[in-house]
């Protein structure tokens, strides 16, 4: 099949799965073109079968903001005709799926639309009335709909009242690469005393509550010598780093901000905890999982479809930050439970969430959407 795939390129979940679903279906035979504005950051060395089309915008005068959307929506025209496409998948309502809604209509109704919902065009852009009609006419015009989690699936229905069926597809892990590796070099650095090490991964948003985070290590640090690692970048930057100094937890807190692959970072960690007030999915929960990490998170979105409370780690309410720390003591401090936790964290990434049957799904569905 000839496959586009439109995704942001940065930074993002969305894209990382994006990304991967499309070298993935690149080893299968397909002809993957991804339509982006920028080299998706995870594409990685050249694939015979992988094909990148920049969406290159230029500034008019007689508009205010660069045009992005119409440029899409022509460049996805574009490529669909001259690589003669049998879909475009693209990832997000707003404004991908409406851009390749426009692409059809140019091209033609044989070019066939499916769009996957990540979480921020139904959890945030959603609530806005402004939007909210436009995300719906998105989602309706597309040929197939896919959600990365039930509880996604869920709160679009709720909050877009949309009568389009939608197709549970769970993010995934790609085994070959996610996996624990010998880092004794590094903890060595990290960890020089045998410390064990927590780890954070975000956007450092109000919504990831990093700030639990470091409540969270300042009342395990006591009890259970530690570090903490907290990877990535954010608005929240500044006050975590005040936080830290105020808890006297400067020497015990690494920064390594930005990290493009965090398959090899993750070995490092004994644990994962993310607190976060909304998770469409987690894909970080599941990419320490599938390194044997167990992982300590919120109630929230489509995290418990990830994370099994007391089997492959824990799960408390929004804002238990001391509960939390109880259970990270308790599993930090049994060493049984603890291997316990790790295999059933490392078994459930691989059955539950492989690369193989994600891409088998997708797949599926692509050739159900081209038979119709």
């Amino acid at each position: 099949m000839n496959i586009g795939i439109t995704c942001y390129p940065s930074l993002g979940g969305s894209g990382v799965v994006a990304t991967e679903l499309g070298k993935l279906l690149a080893e299968r035979g397909h002809n993957v073109h991804f339509i982006t504005a920028g080299m998706p950051f995870r594409l990685g060395q050249f694939h015979p079968n992988i094909f990148f089309h920049e969406v290159e915008v230029n500034q008019y005068d007689v508009f205010k903001h660069p045009p992005y959307d119409l440029t899409l929506a022509n460049r996805m025209a574009q490529v669909a005709e001259t690589e003669k496409l049998d879909l475009l998948h693209v990832h997000y309502a707003v404004p991908h799926a409406l851009c390749a809604y426009l692409a059809k209509q140019m091209v033609g109704d044989h070019l066939k639309i499916m769009t996957t919902l990540h979480g921020t065009d139904i959890t945030v852009l959603g609530y806005d009335p402004g939007l909210r009609d436009m995300i719906r006419f998105g989602i309706e015009k597309s040929d197939i709909v896919t959600a990365v989690s039930k509880d996604l699936i869920r709160e679009t229905k709720e909050v877009l009242q949309v009568d389009k069926p939608i197709e549970l597809v769970y993010n995934f892990v790609d085994k070959r690469r996610y996996s624990k590796k010998d880092v004794h070099e590094w903890r060595a650095k990290f960890a020089p005393q045998g410390e064990k090490i927590i780890m954070h991964i975000s956007n450092f948003r109000p919504v990831k509550r990093v700030q639990d985070v470091v409540m969270i290590f300042r009342e395990l640090h006591k009890k259970v010598p530690s570090k903490l690692i907290l990877i990535g970048e954010g608005p929240e930057q500044s006050s975590i780093r005040q936080l830290i100094k105020e808890n006297d937890l400067c020497e015990d807190v690494i920064f390594l901000g930005k990290q493009d692959d965090v398959a090899e970072v993750l070995s490092l960690a004994d644990l994962m905890i993310l607190p976060s007030e909304k998770e469409s999915f987690g894909l970080v929960a599941l990419e320490a999982m599938a390194c044997g990490v167990p992982v300590i998170a919120s109630n929230a979105g489509g995290l418990p479809e990830v994370v099994v409370h007391g089997k492959s780690g824990f799960l408390c309410e929004i804002g238990e930050t001391d509960k939390m720390a109880h259970f990270a003591i308790q599993l930090l401090s049994d060493e049984e439970m603890y291997q316990t936790f790790s295999d059933e964290a490392l078994r459930r990434s691989q059955e539950k969430f492989s690369h193989e049957q994600i891409t088998l799904q997708y797949e599926a569905l692509y050739y159900k959407l081209c038979k119709e």
